[in-house]
C-alpha cells in the first residue's frame, strides 16, 4: 500500500475505533472503498453475460428509464475519467501525486463503461430487472458514503485546498449519479415483444417483477390481498410460468429415462453376450446338453442386470435448476455463524465501561442487517427447492400416466388401480417433500462443523463433551428413524388394504344394499383399520421419545459442556460472553442436528418410493408391432395366422392354433360357450395380449365395442365423438341407427347430460349402446365388437343389428367382427367362427357349418327347434296395423334388455323382407316424420338448454369450503379427543416451557458469579441446579407427548374414521349416484390420514412454538421494560401479516385440494379404458388432458408456496427488529444490566425468528389440515336411509311364510325434485307366481324392484308382502329376507366362499351344492384353490359369464321366499342361459318370482306377464291373455318371433 498511497496513512486505529468521531484514514477510502464494488462487477460479468446469451428471453424496446440509464452511465465514465485527467494534467504541472490517483479513476471509469454496456445487453435480451447491477449500484453506494461524510465533516483535510476543488467535485457529481443509478435500477422496463406475459390476460406477475420484489417476493402483495378481501377462486389464480408446466417438464424427464433405458438394455445385452459365451463353451462336447437347469443358469443371470435407474434420469432433468438453490444455502449457512460472532462482541461491549456508544448502536444495526440478509438468501433457497419439487411431482405423474397408458395385462394385474393411484398421490408427494430438505445433506454436516470449530475456540477441549453427547443422540434417532420407517411402510399396507376394500365397496354399494352385507365389510374394514392404529399407536410412542431427544438435545449439551469446561481447571471461569455465544452456537447446531435423521429418514422413505415409481416405469410395454397394421394390398382386412396368444408371458397359452381370415368388408360372428375365450380373441386382435407365435394383420383402423361399456365422466355428446369434431348430421343418423334418440329425450339435458363415473346414471343397455355410437362415429375401418347386443331387449338388438352391424346396416362395406350369443343373427352373417376351449372348432357360413353337422349344427338344432313355427297367415293388415300401432319410435325406445330372439324361420324372414319392400309407401311417411322429428327437436333443444343449463348436473362440483375455519370444526377436533384433556394438555406446555425459563435465568445467574469472584464455591450447587430445571423439562416433554399423541389423538382419529364410515355405509343410494367414489375415497385417504398422523403432529408444535415466542417476549420486557412499547406496533404488523397470509393460503390449499382429486379420477377412468383408448388411439388426447389437470392443480399449488416464502420474508422481518430492539435496548441501558443479562435477551431475541415463522406456518397447516375434520364430519353427517333395523317391528323369522306381494297406489322418484318413476302402482302377486315384467327403457322396470328393496324409498302409497308394510321394519331385516341376482354381476375381491357367504353362515356342503346347482362346480373344482379361489378386484379372473353364475349361486344359497332377477341372463350364452332357467325354475319353484324379462321366451311360462309403460301399468295378466288382446306385449313377442 506504501507504493501505491505515497505518504498517506491506509490504517490508523485511533482514527477509526477509539473516538467519539470515526472516520477511516484517506487511503482506506481512495483504494479499497472503489475498488469494491468493480472487483464485484468484473468477477460476476464474465458468468452473466454467459447466462444472458443461453436464456434469451426476447428483446425490449428502448425506453425512456433505459435511456436515462446509459446516459448517467456514460456521465459517470467521464466524470472518473475527468479526475484520470486532471492528474495528468497535475503532473504535468511538476507535481508529485500517488499512483493511487491514476489507479482508481481508471478502474472505476472501466467498470461504469463495464455497467453501461451491461445495461444495453440486458435489454436486448429482454431482462426487465437486473439484480447483478442493482447489487452493484447499491455497494457503490454505500462505499461512497463514507468519504461522503468525511468531506462533510472536515472539508478543507487535504493541504492544497483549490486544486482539489475540482475532485470535491466531481466526487458530490459521482456520488448523486450512483445514487440515481440505484434509485432507477428499482424501477422495471416494460416486458420483451411478443412474451406471453404481454398475451396472456392473467400471466404471473413473477415474470415481470423487479429485482428487490423477486427477493422480497413483493409481486405476490396484490393476490394476498385479494386472497384477504374475499376468498380467492380459480379465476382469480395466475397461469403458470412456462417453465413449470407439464409440455415441457414431462418431455425433459421422459427423454432422460429414455436414455437411461437405452443405456441399460445396451449393458445387458453385453453382459447377456458374455454369460452366453461362458454358457457356451461348458456345452462343447455334447451338443444336446443345454439342459433346463442350464436356462435356468442363464436366467437368474439376467435377473441381476442393471435396472435403467430412475434417480439418474430425474437428477438429470432437475438436478441442474436445483443446484442455484444449493448455491443459496451456502452463503446462508456461511452467515448464519456471523451473528454469535457480533453477540459476542455486543457482550464484551457491555463489559467495557468507557467504550464510545456507537461501536455498540452499530453492532445492533450490523446483527440486524446479516439477519436480513440471511433472511433473503434462505427464501431463494427454498424457492429454489420447492419449484424443482412442484417440477418433479409434474414429471413423475406424467410419467407414470403415459405409461400407465402402454403396461401389458400382465402388468397391470400386478398393480391395481388403488396402487398406481398411490404413485401418483403419495410417492410422488413424497419426492416433492424430500426435495425441500435434500441439501441439508451437505449443509448440516457444515453447519456442524463451523459450529463446532467456533465452539472450541470460545470453551476449548470441554466441547468435546457436549459433542459426544450428540454422537451418542445420533443413533438413537437413527434407531428411531428406522423403526419409524418399518411402521410406515406397516401402515401404509395396512392403509392400501383399507382403501383396496373401500373402493370395491363404493363400486359395489348398490349389491351390498341389495344383499344387506354392509355390517359383513364393516367388520372387515374396521378390522384393517385397528391394525393400522396399533401401528399408529407404535409410532407414536416414537415420535414422543425422539420429540424429547431434539428437544432437551442442546440443553444436555450445554449442560454437559459447561459443567466439564467448570470442573476441568480452576481458572475456568463460566462468564456471559462463553456462556450465551456457546448457546446461540448450540441452537445453531440443534437445527441441523434433528434435521439430519429426518433427512435420512425421508431419504429412505424417498427410495422406497422410488423403487415402486421405477418398478413401474419399467413394467413391460405392449409391444405396437405385435399387429401388422400395414396397408398391404390383401383382399383380407383380417387375418391371424397360427395365433398363439396368452395373458402374461409365463401363462400357458389362452388360445392356441388361431387362423382366422376375414375378408374385406365382411361380417364374421364369433360364437361359443362362457368363458371358450371370444373375448381373448378379440383382445388378440387389439395387440392386448402376449403373442407368443405367429402373425396378425389388420388393415386401416380399428373400433372396439367392449363387452362391458367403457364411459367417460364427460357428457353423452363428449362420450359419443370420443375427440373427434362434430358433424350434426351424422351424429344424428348415429343417435338413430344406435336407437339413442329416444333415450336422450328422457334424459334430463339431452346429449349435454352429464354422465357419472362409470356411467352410473345411464342403464346398462344404454351404455352399451352409447359404446356402440362411439364406434359407429368414429369411421373406422375395421369394427371388433363385443358382445354389443348382450345389454339391451331382443327388437332393440334387432334393430341395431340391421340398422348397424348387419347386411343392410349402417356399417355395410366395413369389416366387422361380432362376438355374440344370439342365435337369430347367425344366418345373415357372412361367416361364423365357432370357439371352443381356446380353439377354433369350426369356420365358415351358415349353410355350411348346417352341412358339417359338426358342434354347431347340433348347438343349433336345440335352441331352435321351438322357434321354428311356420306364420303364412301374416297378410298385409297386419303389417299396416303393426305399423300403425307401434311406431318404429316406440319399439326402438323399448331399449334395456338383451339380445337373444330365436331364430326366425328362414322363409318368414324373406316373406316379410319382401313386404317391407311392397309397403314402401307406408315406410316414407314414417321416415319422414322421422327427419322432422329430428329436426323439431334440434329447435326445441337450444332454449332450453340455454335457459337452464346448470339444473342437470348429476354430480355436483365438489364445494371448497370458504372462509375462516370455523371454531365449532376445532371444538369438534377438542371434543373428540376429551375437552379437559385438551385443556391438561395446554397446561403441560405451559409448565414445560416455564422450566425452559428457569434454566436460563439460572444461568445468567451462573454467569453473573464470574464478575464478582465468587465462583468456586457455588460451582456443584449451579450445575445441580441447572441441570434438575433441565431434566424436568425433557420429561414433562415426554409426558405431553405421549399422553396427546399416543392416547387423545389416536381417540378422536379412531372415532372420526368409524363415524364417517358408518354414515357412509348408511347412505342411501342415490348419494353414490351423485358423489364420485374418487371423492369419497379422498375422504378415507387424505382426510383421515390427515386425522391419523399430520394434526397431531402440527398440534404438537404449534403449542411448542407458541409458548416460546411467549417466552422471548416475556423475558425481553422484563429484562427492558421499554421493549414493551416495541413489542405492540411489532405484533400488530405480525398480527396483520398473519391474517392476510392464512385468508390466503388456506383458500389456495382448498383449490389445491379440489383441483387433486380430478387428477386421480381421470386416472382411474383412464386404466379402466385403456384398451379402447388404445383401440381408438386416443393416446395423445387423453395424455393431454391429464397434463392439462396436473397443470391446473399445480396452478394453485404454487403461489401456495410462493405464499410461504412471501410470508417468511416478512415474519423474519419482524423477529430482525426484534433483535434489533433487544441489542439496541441493551446498548442503551448498559450500565444497569449485567452481561449475563444482556447475552440472555439478545440469545433469546436471535431464535425467535424461527419460533415467529413456525408459528405462522403452523397455524396456517393447523388451519387447513383441521379441514380434514370438517370434511370428514360433512361425510359424517350425510342423510342416512331408514334404520337397519327397528327393535319393535322386527318381522317373525320365518317371514315372509307365503310369499305375497301386494302394491297399494305406490308411487316413487329417484331423488327429490325429480318426477316421478312410478305412478300409482297397485297391482296383487300371490306366494309362488312367477310374474314377468317388460317393458320399454325408462318405463320403470329396475325401479320397481328397487322398491322391493326399498333402494327407493315410496314417494306415496305403500308395499306389503305377507301382512307386514314394508316401510315400517328395518332395512336388513327386509333386504335379508328376499334375493335378488343383479344386472350387473359384482363380485369382491376376496375369496370365492367369501363371495358366497360373507357372514359364514353354511357350512361347505351346502356351499359346494349350490355350486353344483349354478353349473360352476366343475370350474370350481378344477382350481387348486377350491372354495378359497381368490377373486380378484371386481372379478377381473372370472369370466362375466362366470360371474353372473356366481351371483346364481348367491341367490341359491340365500334361498329366500322371494326372488327377483333384474336382466340375470345378459352376458350368457343359451345353453347356460337354459340352464340358469330351469335351475331357476326347479330351485324356487314355491317361491315368489319377478323377472326383468329381455329374452321374451323365458317368460312365455310364468304365470302373469306385467308391461309398464311410463311408470303405469299398462296390461297385467296371463301371457296367453295378453297375446290375445293383441297389444304393447303382443307387438313385443312379434318382434321377437313368438307371436
Amino acid at each position: 500500500m506504501k507504493h501505491l498511497c505515497g505518504n498517506l496513512t491506509f490504517w490508523d486505529s485511533n482514527l477509526t475505533k477509539h473516538t467519539n468521531l470515526p472516520d477511516l484514514p484517506a487511503c482506506f477510502q481512495l483504494s479499497v472503498l472503489p475498488w469494491t464494488p468493480c472487483i464485484y462487477l468484473w468477477l460476476v460479468s464474465p458468468f452473466y453475460i454467459l447466462y444472458l446469451k443461453m436464456n434469451n428471453r426476447g428483446y425490449i424496446m428502448m425506453s425512456i428509464l433505459n435511456r436515462i440509464k446509459t446516459v448517467l452511465g456514460l456521465i459517470l465514465w467521464i466524470v472518473c475519467w475527468t479526475d484520470l485527467f486532471a492528474s495528468f494534467h497535475e503532473m504535468s504541472q511538476n507535481e508529485s501525486k500517488a499512483p493511487i490517483y491514476f489507479v482508481t479513476p481508471l478502474i472505476v471509469g472501466m467498470t461504469m463503461l463495464l455497467a453501461t454496456f451491461l445495461i444495453q445487453y440486458e435489454r436486448l435480451k429482454g431482462v426487465q430487472s437486473s439484480g447483478v447491477l442493482f447489487i452493484f449500484w447499491t455497494i457503490s453506494v454505500l462505499c461512497a458514503i463514507v468519504p461522503f461524510r468525511s468531506k462533510i465533516i472536515n472539508p478543507n483535510q487535504s493541504e492544497n485546498g483549490d486544486k482539489d476543488k475540482l475532485r470535491i467535485a466531481t466526487f458530490y457529481i459521482y456520488f448523486g449519479l450512483t445514487l440515481l443509478q440505484l434509485i432507477l435500477s428499482c424501477f422495471n422496463e416494460k416486458p420483451p415483444l411478443f412474451s406471453t406475459v404481454v398475451t396472456d390476460p392473467s400471466a404471473c406477475p413473477e415474470m415481470t417483477a423487479g429485482f428487490l420484489s423477486k427477493m422480497t417476493f413483493w409481486w405476490f402483495t396484490s393476490m394476498a390481498i385479494k386472497g384477504y378481501k374475499s376468498p380467492l377462486e380459480n379465476k382469480d389464480l395466475w397461469s403458470l410460468n412456462k417453465h413449470d408446466s407439464s409440455e415441457l417438464v414431462v418431455p425433459n424427464l421422459l427423454n432422460e429415462w429414455e436414455v437411461e433405458k437405452s443405456k441399460a438394455q445396451s449393458e445387458q445385452s453385453v453382459k447377456e453376450q458374455a454369460a452366453f459365451r461362458t454358457a457356451g463353451q461348458g456345452a462343447e462336447p455334447n451338443h444336446v446338453s443345454t439342459s433346463p437347469e442350464e436356462e435356468e443358469v442363464l436366467l437368474s443371470k439376467r435377473k441381476d442386470v442393471r435396472q435403467p435407474s430412475f434417480l439418474r434420469a430425474l437428477l438429470k432433468a432437475f438436478g441442474p435448476y436445483f443446484l442455484i438453490g444449493s448455491a443459496f444455502k451456502l452463503l446462508q449457512d456461511l452467515i448464519t455463524f456471523v451473528n454469535p460472532q457480533l453477540l459476542r462482541m455486543l457482550i464484551d461491549f457491555t463489559k467495557q465501561p468507557n467504550a464510545p456508544s456507537w461501536w455498540g448502536y452499530s453492532l445492533a444495526f450490523l446483527m440486524f442487517g446479516t439477519s436480513l440478509l440471511q433472511t433473503l438468501i434462505l427464501h431463494q433457497h427454498f424457492q429454489y427447492c420447492f419449484v424443482t419439487g412442484m417440477r418433479l411431482r409434474t414429471g413423475i405423474i406424467g410419467a407414470i400416466y403415459r405409461k400407465a397408458l402402454v403396461i401389458t395385462n400382465e402388468a397391470k394385474r400386478s398393480s391395481t388401480v388403488g396402487e398406481v393411484v398411490n404413485l401418483m398421490s403419495v410417492d410422488a408427494q413424497r419426492f416433492m417433500d424430500l426435495v425441500t430438505f435434500l441439501n441439508m445433506l451437505w449443509s448440516a454436516p457444515l453447519q456442524i462443523f463451523l459450529a463446532l470449530f467456533f465452539l472450541w475456540q470460545n470453551l476449548g477441549p470441554s466441547v468435546l463433551a457436549g459433542v459426544a453427547v450428540m454422537v451418542l443422540l445420533i443413533p438413537f434417532n437413527a434407531f428411531i428413524a428406522m423403526k419409524t420407517r418399518t411402521y410406515q411402510v406397516e401402515q401404509m399396507k395396512h392403509k392400501d388394504d383399507r382403501i383396496k376394500l373401500m373402493n370395491e365397496i363404493l363400486n359395489g354399494i348398490k349389491v351390498l344394499k341389495l344383499y344387506a352385507w354392509e355390517i359383513s365389510f364393516k367388520e372387515k374394514i374396521l378390522q384393517i383399520r385397528q391394525k393400522e392404529l396399533n401401528v399408529l399407536r407404535k409410532t407414536a410412542y416414537l415420535s414422543a421419545l425422539s420429540t424429547m431427544a431434539w428437544t432437551s438435545a442442546p440443553f444436555l449439551v450445554a449442560l454437559t459442556t459447561f459443567a466439564v469446561f467448570v470442573n476441568a481447571k480452576e481458572e475456568n471461569i463460566l462468564d456471559a460472553e462463553k456462556a450465551f455465544v456457546s448457546l446461540s452456537l448450540f441452537n445453531i447446531l440443534r437445527f441441523p442436528l434433528n434435521m439430519l435423521p429426518q433427512v435420512i429418514s425421508s431419504i429412505v422413505q424417498a427410495s422406497v418410493s422410488l423403487k415402486r415409481i421405477q418398478d413401474f416405469l419399467s413394467h413391460d410395454e405392449l409391444d405396437p408391432e405385435s399387429i401388422d397394421r400395414r396397408n398391404n394390398a390383401s383382399e383380407y382386412a383380417v387375418s391371424v395366422i397360427n395365433g398363439k396368444f396368452s395373458w402374461a408371458k409365463q401363462d400357458q397359452a389362452t388360445l392356441e392354433n388361431i387362423n382366422v381370415m376375414v375378408p374385406q368388408g365382411s361380417l364374421l360372428a364369433v360364437v361359443g360357450h362362457v368363458g371358450c375365450g371370444k373375448t381373448s380373441l378379440v383382445s388378440a386382435l387389439l395387440g392386448e395380449m402376449e403373442k407368443q407365435e405367429g402373425q396378425i394383420t389388420i388393415r386401416g383402423s380399428v373400433a372396439y365395442v367392449p363387452q362391458q361399456a367403457w364411459i367417460q365422466n364427460a357428457t353423452l355428446r363428449d362420450n359419443i365423438l370420443f375427440g373427434r369434431p362434430y358433424v350434426e348430421q351424422k351424429y344424428r343418423c348415429v343417435l338413430e341407427a344406435c336407437a339413442l334418440t329416444p333415450d336422450l329425450e328422457v334424459l334430463p339435458g339431452g346429449d349435454q347430460t352429464e354422465i357419472g363415473e362409470k356411467g352410473i346414471n345411464l342403464s346398462g343397455g344404454q351404455r352399451q349402446r352409447v359404446s356402440l355410437a362411439r364406434a359407429l362415429y368414429s369411421e373406422a375401418d375395421v369394427y371388433l365388437l363385443d358382445d354389443p347386443l348382450s345389454a339391451v331387449d331382443a327388437h332393440v338388438a334387432k334393430h341395431i343389428f340391421d340398422k348397424v352391424i348387419g347386411p343392410e346396416g349402417a356399417l355395410k362395406g366395413k369389416t366387422r367382427i361380432l362376438v355374440t350369443h344370439g342365435i337369430s343373427f347367425l344366418p345373415q352373417v357372412d361367416n361364423i367362427l365357432v370357439m371352443v376351449e381356446g380353439h377354433v372348432s369350426e369356420m365358415g357360413s351358415y349353410q355350411e357349418l348346417l352341412k358339417q353337422n359338426g358342434a354347431f349344427a347340433e348347438f343349433l338344432r336345440n335352441y331352435s327347434l321351438e322357434d321354428i313355427i311356420e306364420d303364412d297367415e301374416v297378410d298385409v293388415s297386419v303389417v299396416d296395423d303393426e305399423e300403425e300401432e307401434f311406431p318404429e319410435d316406440a319399439l326402438s325406445n323399448h331399449t334395456d334388455m338383451v339380445d337373444n330372439e330365436p331364430v326366425v324361420n328362414e322363409a318368414r324372414r324373406q316373406f316379410m323382407r319382401q313386404m317391407s319392400i311392397m309397403s314402401n309407401d307406408i315406410e316414407n311417411p314414417k321416415k319422414m316424420s322421422r327427419r322432422r322429428r329430428c329436426s323439431e327437436r334440434k329447435h326445441l333443444e337450444s332454449p332450453t338448454e340455454k335457459k337452464e343449463p346448470k339444473v342437470d348436473k348429476l354430480i355436483q362440483a365438489e364445494t371448497a369450503e370458504t372462509g375462516r375455519v370455523k371454531l365449532k370444526v376445532y371444538w369438534e377436533y377438542a371434543k373428540a379427543v376429551g375437552p379437559l384433556l385438551s385443556l391438561f394438555i395446554c397446561f403441560l406446555y405451559g409448565c414445560q416451557s416455564a422450566a425452559s425459563i428457569g434454566a436460563n435465568f439460572w444461568l445468567s445467574e451462573w454467569t453473573n458469579d464470574a464478575l464478582h469472584n465468587r465462583t468456586q464455591e457455588k460451582v456443584s450447587m449451579r450445575v445441580g441446579v441447572y441441570a434438575s430445571l433441565g431434566i424436568s423439562q425433557g420429561a414433562l416433554i415426554l409426558a405431553n407427548c405421549l399422553l396427546c399423541r399416543a392416547y387423545s389423538m389416536l381417540k378422536a382419529a379412531h372415532a372420526t374414521h368409524l363415524h364417517m364410515l358408518h354414515a357412509i355405509l348408511r347412505a342411501p343410494q342415490a348419494f353414490f349416484e351423485a358423489t364420485p367414489s374418487g371423492r369419497v375415497l379422498n375422504r378415507f385417504s387424505k382426510d383421515v390420514d390427515t386425522i391419523d398422523s399430520v394434526i397431531p403432529e402440527n398440534i404438537d408444535i404449534w403449542m411448542r412454538t407458541f409458548w416460546y415466542t411467549v417466552n422471548v417476549l416475556i423475558v425481553c420486557s422484563a429484562l427492558t421494560p421499554m421493549f414493551l412499547i416495541v413489542i405492540v406496533p411489532l405484533m400488530l404488523f405480525y398480527w396483520w401479516v398473519q391474517r392476510f397470509y392464512v385468508a390466503t393460503s388456506r383458500q389456495l390449499k382448498r383449490l389445491e385440494s379440489v383441483s387433486r382429486s380430478p387428477i386421480y379420477s381421470h386416472f382411474s377412468e383412464t386404466i379402466t379404458g385403456t384398451s379402447v383408448i388404445r383401440a381408438y388411439g386416443r393416446n395423445a388426447p387423453f395424455v393431454l388432458m391429464s397434463d392439462m389437470k396436473v397443470d391446473e392443480n399445480q396452478k394453485s399449488y404454487y403461489p401456495g408456496i410462493v405464499s410461504n416464502r412471501w410470508l417468511g420474508v416478512r415474519i423474519e422481518f419482524i423477529g430482525n427488529c426484534i433483535v434489533l430492539f433487544a441489542a439496541l435496548f441493551a446498548v442503551n441501558g448498559k450500565d444497569k444490566l449485567s452481561p449475563g443479562l444482556v447475552g440472555l435477551s439478545v440469545s433469546y431475541a436471535l431464535q425467535v425468528t424461527m419460533s415467529l415463522n413456525w408459528m405462522v406456518r403452523m397455524t396456517s397447516d393447523l388451519e387447513s389440515n383441521i379441514v380434514a375434520v370438517e370434511r370428514v364430519k360433512e361425510y359424517s353427517e350425510t342423510q342416512t336411509e331408514a334404520p337397519w333395523e327397528v327393535k319393535d317391528k322386527q318381522p317373525p323369522p320365518d317371514w315372509p311364510p307365503k310369499g305375497n306381494v301386494e302394491f297399494i297406489d305406490y308411487s316413487v322418484r329417484y331423488r327429490e325434485g325429480l318426477d316421478l318413476v312410478l305412478r300409482n302402482i297397485s297391482l296383487k302377486v300371490k306366494g309362488g307366481e312367477k310374474i314377468g315384467i317388460v317393458g320399454r327403457t325408462g318405463a320403470g322396470k329396475s325401479s320397481m324392484t328397487l322398491c322391493l328393496f326399498r333402494l327407493l324409498e315410496a314417494a306415496d302409497g305403500e308395499i306389503v308382502i305377507d301382512e307386514v308394510k314394508i316401510s315400517e321394519i328395518g332395512l336388513h331385516d327386509l333386504r335379508s329376507k328376499l334375493t335378488i341376482i343383479p344386472q350387473e354381476p359384482v363380485l369382491f375381491s376376496g375369496t370365492l366362499r367369501m363371495n358366497l357367504d360373507p357372514f359364514e353362515k353354511y357350512n361347505d356342503e351346502e356351499v359346494w351344492k349350490v355350486l353344483e346347482l349354478s353349473h360352476l362346480k366343475k370350474f370350481v373344482s378344477n382350481q387348486s384353490a377350491k372354495l378359497d379361489l381368490e377373486c380378484a378386484e371386481g372379478g377381473e379372473n372370472l369370466s362375466v359369464g362366470q360371474r353372473q353364475l356366481v351371483c346364481l349361486a348367491r341367490a341359491l344359497l340365500r334361498k329366500t321366499r322371494i326372488l327377483v332377477l333384474d336382466e340375470a341372463t345378459a352376458a350368457v350364452d343359451l345353453e347356460t342361459d337354459d340352464l340358469i332357467q330351469s335351475t331357476i325354475r326347479m330351485q324356487f319353484e314355491d317361491c315368489t318370482v319377478f323377472t326383468i324379462a329381455h329374452r321374451l321366451n323365458t317368460i312365455m311360462d310364468y304365470t302373469r306377464v306385467l308391461v309398464l309403460d311410463k311408470g303405469q301399468i299398462a296390461e297385467f295378466d296371463t301371457p296367453t291373455n295378453l297375446l290375445a288382446q293383441k297389444g304393447i306385449f303382443y307387438g313385443m313377442a312379434k318382434d321377437a318371433g313368438l307371436a
